[in-house]
C-alpha cells in the first residue's frame, strides 16, 4: 500500500471471529489512523437476511468503520460513494 489515504479495504464477513477480536479492532484502528477507508460488508443468509455479530459490528462502527449489509446490486453504488470520498456511514 503506497498511500493509505487512497486505499479502500472492504472486509466481507459475518464478524463472528474465531480469533482475537481485540487484535482485529486494534488493527482496524491502526488502518483508520493511517488514512485507510475501511468498510465491513456483512454476510447475508440465503434468504437475504443479514447474519453477523452485532457486538463486533457496533465496536467497528464506534471506531469509525461502518459495518452494514447490502445486496450485491448495491455494491457498485457503495464503491462509488467510498471512492468519491463521501460519507460511507450515510450510505449505510
Amino acid at each position: 500500500m503506497s498511500d493509505p489515504r487512497k486505499t479502500l479495504l472492504i472486509l466481507v464477513s459475518d464478524l463472528e471471529e474465531g480469533g482475537n477480536g481485540s487484535a482485529l479492532l486494534a488493527r482496524v484502528q491502526e488502518l483508520l489512523s493511517s488514512g485507510v477507508k475501511f468498510i465491513s460488508l456483512l454476510a447475508l443468509s440465503d434468504e437475504g437476511t443479514p447474519m453477523f455479530s452485532h457486538e463486533m459490528a457496533r465496536k467497528l462502527r464506534d471506531l469509525g468503520a461502518p459495518a452494514f449489509a447490502c445486496t450485491p446490486n448495491q455494491i457498485p453504488e457503495l464503491l462509488e460513494v467510498a471512492l468519491r470520498g463521501d460519507d460511507i456511514a450515510r450510505f449505510a
